[in-house]
Parts: C-alpha cells; structure tokens; sequence
C-alpha cells in the first residue's frame, strides 16, 4: 500500500452535503480484495468485520465504521468512471522504471469470462447516400482509410494513440482460440491485452471484445508502453506475425522477436540468437497465470467493460507491486528504485 500511494488519486469531496465515506480507505480495501483472492465484495466485509489487522490497515478502526455494500458499490462505480486504477498503475510504473532500460516486453493475450450476455452482433445495413457502397480500389492507386484493414490504419495513417485505442471494439461478445494444447477453446466475456517487462512486470493493459484479433491491438499497445518505458526488445508469438507490427516495432528503436506462422509446410525458422530470447517469452504467461489463480481475474462478477476493467486492475496493481519489491529486495539497497 506504501509503494502503490493511493490516498494521492483520491478525489476529495467539496462543496454541501453529508461527507461521503473515505474513498481511500475503500481503494486499500478493494485491493485487499485482489491480494486475498475474495470471490466478492460479500466475502471482503465479512473478512473486515472478523480481521481486525487488515481493517486497520484499511483505515477503520472498529467493524462498525466500515460501511454497507452499498458504498462499496458506489465507490467501485466511480472508480470504474474516473480509471481509478489505471492511474494508479501508470504513475507506479513511471516513478519506478522510468529510468531504467528494459530488456524484453513480451505481449500476449488471455480469456476473461465475463458474467454477462453477450452483445447481439451488428445486422448488416444497406448502402445509402450517407454510407454509401465501399468502392474497389483501382490498380497502382493508394488506398482510402475506409478501404484499409485496422492494421494498416493504425500503421499507415496518421491516427493517434487515443484514436487507435477508441477504434477497437469493446462490447462483451464470444470468443474462440486454441488452448496450449491445440484445441479449440471459447467462452463469453472479454480479453485482456497486455505488456509485460522482464520480472513479470505488467506496463500496459486493454480489454477489448473477446472476438478481437490479438495482433489488432498490438500496434496501439506498443504505444502505451514506449511512452513509459525504454526497452530493447518486442517479443510475441506467431498471432502477431505481421509486417505491419515489425515495421512498427521498428520505428520505436526496438527488435522484433516474432514467431513465423507455419504456411503449409514451409516454416520460416529463427536466428539462434532470437531463438534464446524468444524463450523469455513464457514470462507473460507466468503473469496471467498468476492474476487468475492469485488475484482475481477469474472471478468476476461486475458487468460492463470499466467495471471488469477496473476489477483486472485492482489485482494488476497488486501483482505489479509485488514484483516490484521483490526486485528491490534482490537488488542492492542503492541501486533499487525509488519505491
């Protein structure tokens, strides 16, 4: 709690009106919710009332200060509206690994099961004269922006990190993709996309559609994380082997470590040298395995892509900070970070 420094983005309350309950005091308690691995908010107050330590590290001193379910329920509200969290995160990582080189950002993907419908998907609509029929492109001349792929909009034009990030779906929906052993695997909700450093450090996050392509997101979430870090090297896997990504990965000073797909029974095989840093690349599975067994990314219970954002993020602020200060601990008191 020391390192993370909550009470700093909690807004303060002003104007009439009866005072509301500590919103700092709530944001620790969610975040113990996270570390404790609690299914709900339910199973936290009973913990509070019972747990006197931990509800004084909190910031309430009896039972009876800690208040109903339905503070809690607000607060998360405003929470899930204001990116509470994710505020939080991107200031740790900057004060903490802004300084400092990273070797290896590894990017992946993971299944979020949402505890929702799915959204109907979109009709097809017939041409009219405010959206008329999408005309072929003509022989050596260059494409319009509603003739490209999201891809090439986000590689190719001018957009910016906000527009790229506005442009991805993120409506509940199902999604599909093979397991690790090769089968076929969907479930309904959303998916995670994330940025990790080397020492299981997350850097950036979007949840998006679970239905979204894992490479559509690469090129925005790149980024994110060059606007925190300075790092060497890009590594993912063979769902994002596009030209597009590596020419990306480029510009921003890195190398990219991409897995070729196998086309038919030609495989393009990696340099020896890629080959050994590519093996860093189970690092971000390590992190996802970690938020869903540890920190609660697989119970979620919230509806609504801010608030099952926000509820990924409590336990990412918590993975972050452990990893963190282990870091700290294995590294000479002055060489750490300023934690």
């Amino acid at each position: 709690m020391a390192l993370l420094q909550l009470d700093g983005f909690v807004g303060v309350q002003q104007g009439r009106g009866r005072p509301r309950h500590d919103r700092a005091s709530i944001a620790r308690a969610f975040l113990a919710k996270a570390i404790f691995h609690l299914p709900h908010t339910r199973a936290l107050l009973d913990r509070l009332t019972h747990d006197a330590a931990l509800r004084r590290l909190c910031g309430w001193e009896r039972a009876a200060q800690v208040p109903d379910e339905t503070v809690f329920s607000r607060a998360f509200a405003d929470f899930a509206e204001s990116g509470f969290a994710q505020r939080v995160h991107d200031a740790l990582i900057r004060r903490t690994l802004s300084q400092r080189l990273v070797g290896h950002i590894l990017r992946d993907a993971t299944a979020i099961e949402g505890h929702e419908k799915p959204a109907p998907k979109p009709t097809a609509q017939e041409p009219t004269a405010e959206k008329p029929r999408r005309r072929h492109r003509k022989s050596g001349t260059t494409k319009a922006p509603e003739q490209m792929t999201r891809i090439e909009r986000q590689y190719l034009t001018d957009m910016s990190l906000q527009q790229m990030l506005e442009e991805l779906p993120r409506a509940c929906n199902v999604g599909c993709k093979p397991n690790s052993r090769g089968m076929k695997q969907s479930w309904v909700g959303y998916k995670l996309h994330m940025d990790v450093a080397d020492g299981q450090i997350p850097i950036s996050c979007v949840l998006t559609s679970a239905s979204l392509n894992d490479n559509q997101v690469a090129i925005p979430l790149a980024g994110m994380t060059a606007q925190k870090v300075t790092s060497c090297s890009d590594l993912m896997d063979p769902g994002y082997d596009c030209e597009a990504i590596r020419e990306h990965s480029r510009r921003l000073g890195h190398v990219p470590i991409i897995e070729r797909q196998k086309h038919g029974s030609v495989k393009v095989e990696m340099a020896r040298h890629e080959k050994v840093r590519y093996r860093e690349r189970t690092t971000v599975e390590r992190v996802y395995a970690r938020l869903k067994e540890e920190f609660g990314a697989a119970t979620v219970r919230v509806r609504g892509l801010a608030k099952v954002m926000t509820h990924l993020m409590f336990g990412i602020l918590a993975l972050t900070a452990d990893q963190i200060l282990k870091w700290c601990d294995a590294e000479a008191p002055e060489q750490a970070p300023a934690c």
